[in-house]
């Protein structure tokens, strides 16, 4: 298959590996990829939709049937860059998905595995094969979707939050050793993101949960500082730049792209939000005085 480029672009002539490629932020992603000139494998397991991006780029997106979980179809995915473009410069973890597990009490152990299994087994597995392909062209950058979940407690269920904060360590020990290689690793830790992940953790379809992605995009500017919902397409270009030459002194790093959601609690950035000690006062009849 021959690569075309496009002439200007920040990741011209590259090639890069997408999980999770057929939907949300993979998608995203992989547009913004593809429109600065790098082909693209896709992995996925919606077939579909992947018949669907090879139609709509033909010769710069191959699509893989790809579980993250299992170790011969991340290697296949991998081999198909080789096969079809010659290699693999760029590696963007980013297969996942939540889970509607919120008390740990009741935690399912066979559930709290195989949602280990898609978010630490697969960048794992990914980064693993991705890394002979990468030192036979002089170096590489794998990028892993992370979360403010994995940051601190609140933002998401146990299993899902846990399993980002050990990703975020696996970002910085993979960094660690292959840094000195040529490979940069680093993460990112969306905030609100308006995506099909909602209402996928709560066993939704797919087609019902991409309409709640729609529902997210219109409703989620009031959840943090900046007042405009986030956009699959604001993790996309934050992948750009750590995956480009723009990004090429930084590794081991977890670039927070939250709209602001993890500066401080909300009476920080909110001044109809009460302080705890407001909040105190009011309960026990106490008048305060307006911020």
């Amino acid at each position: 298959m021959s690569v075309q480029t496009a002439p200007f672009g920040r990741v011209r002539d590259k090639v890069a590996i997408v999980t999770g490629a057929a939907s949300g932020i993979g998608l995203a992603t992989l547009e913004l990829l593809v429109a600065e000139g790098a082909c693209v494998v896709a992995a996925d397991i919606q077939d579909e939709k992947g018949a669907l991006l090879e139609q709509r780029f033909p010769n710069r997106v191959r699509y893989a049937r790809c579980d993250v979980t299992v170790e011969s179809e991340i290697a296949a995915a991998v081999a198909l860059a080789k096969s079809e473009f010659s290699g693999l410069d760029i590696l963007f973890n980013n297969a996942g998905i939540s889970d509607g597990m919120r008390n740990i009490a009741d935690i399912d152990a066979e559930r709290w595995d195989w949602i280990f299994n898609i978010l630490l087994r697969g960048p794992m597995l990914g980064t693993k094969h991705a890394i002979p392909l990468m030192l036979e062209r002089g170096g590489g950058a794998i990028i892993n979707t992370a979360s403010v979940a994995g940051l601190q407690a609140g933002f998401g269920p146990p299993a899902y939050s846990t399993a980002k904060s050990a990703l975020i360590h696996f970002t910085r020990m993979s960094a660690a050793q292959l840094s000195p290689q040529g490979i940069r690793v680093n993460a990112i830790c969306p905030g609100l993101i308006a995506t099909s992940i909602f209402g996928a953790s709560q066993g939704l379809t797919r087609e019902v949960a991409d309409q709640m992605a729609a529902m997210v995009a219109q409703n989620g500017h009031g959840s943090q500082p900046i007042k405009s919902a986030g956009l699959p397409s604001d993790i996309a270009e934050a992948v750009l730049y750590l995956a480009s030459d723009s990004g090429r002194f930084v590794t081991g790093v977890h670039l927070t792209v939250d709209g602001g959601i993890t500066v401080g609690p909300r009476h920080s950035w909110d001044s109809d939000a009460q302080t705890p000690f407001a909040s105190m006062l009011n309960a026990a009849g106490v008048a305060t005085a307006s911020r």
